[in-house]
């Protein structure tokens, strides 16, 4: 497949673009030569680190466009400055969780009435196919799918960008809950450890966020990031670690009952987590679908060398 090139620059404005994955896309699309402006909200000038953020994306060429979620017409005049729109709102229960601020944005969106492309947050689980997702982790899915029926109502022309698990938060700790780092003796094997999942790097979604914006082909579709090479099992990835480091882990191979046993007893952010956790690797929720060559994002963009699990875990040892 060759390379895709869609010739004129495009107008994109990062909403969310001080946040671990928006920052990524600003850097992504300013790499693919798009006209890059990033949304500066009011609470940022009293944020050191985001201050700082913003303004080192205008020291690479991006454009600051003051917005509030508070003043309609702010938003109305930010969207009218460009031709696409990516939100990378945090969608997650530990964190921020901003998901339904998207509304206000597709009315700004619908009421400028320029806008090429919207790509809402998205980017892990699809929530089309999560109807049966538990409580408290199934809100995530209904309102991305509130927004997404905002967006199919008001007409505006999107591309939904989902399906992998992000390596920092899956990978780099062997998906284990509770810390970001590899555990260093003993490791929790979801089920038999035998359910692939998907996992990418947060950078290489960044890229294949900026390549999809302007792509004809993915206009009014749901792109699906699923790089075949990162397609592995819980137990796979654990392997990957100990070829790696040289070490064995002790393995605790924990059930689907033991798994859910207490979640009862969880704060709420902790109870979303295990639920996602149980969808992803005890039900298989990210592969148990087929994708097409057309609609899968590492096939889309050969030329996005992605990168590979082993290589972003030698990272750790």
């Amino acid at each position: 497949m060759k390379e895709t090139n869609f010739g004129e620059k495009t107008r994109v404005l990062v909403v969310g673009g001080t946040g671990s994955l928006g920052r990524r896309i600003v850097t992504a699309c300013l790499a693919e030569g798009h006209e890059t402006y990033v949304l500066q909200r009011p609470e940022s000038g009293i944020d050191l680190e985001k201050m700082q953020l913003l303004y080192s994306f205008k020291r690479l060429g991006a454009h600051l466009v003051e917005g509030s979620f508070s003043d309609h017409q702010s938003l109305v005049s930010a969207v009218k400055q460009v031709d696409v729109v990516v939100s990378a709102m945090s969608g997650v229960h530990f964190r921020t969780h901003n998901i339904p601020v998207q509304l206000k944005l597709v009315k700004a969106i619908k009421e400028a009435g320029n806008v090429k492309r919207f790509l809402p947050s998205e980017f892990g689980m699809d929530p089309s196919r999560m109807g049966h997702a538990m409580p408290p982790g199934s809100e995530t899915f209904d309102q991305k799918m509130e927004v997404r029926n905002a967006i199919e109502a008001a007409g505006i022309p999107h591309t939904y960008l989902v399906g992998a698990c992000f390596a920092a938060y899956f990978g780099g700790n062997l998906s284990q809950m509770g810390t970001l780092l590899p555990p260093k003796k003993k490791v929790d094997i979801y089920g038999d450890g035998n359910v692939k999942v998907v996992y990418v790097d947060e950078d290489d979604m960044a890229k294949y966020a900026a390549k999809t914006l302007n792509d004809p082909r993915t206009v009014n579709k749901t792109v699906y990031v699923r790089p075949t090479d990162n397609i592995l099992t819980h137990m796979e990835l654990v392997q990957i670690w100990e070829k790696l480091s040289g070490k064995e882990l002790e393995k605790n191979y924990v059930s689907a009952n033991d798994f859910l046993a207490d979640i009862e007893d969880k704060e709420i952010p902790h109870q979303a987590g295990v639920g996602h956790f149980y969808h992803i690797y005890y039900e298989g929720c990210l592969t148990d679908h087929e994708v097409g060559d057309d609609e899968e994002a590492s096939k889309l963009y050969p030329e996005v060398k992605y990168t590979r699990m082993d290589e972003y875990l030698k990272i750790f040892v």
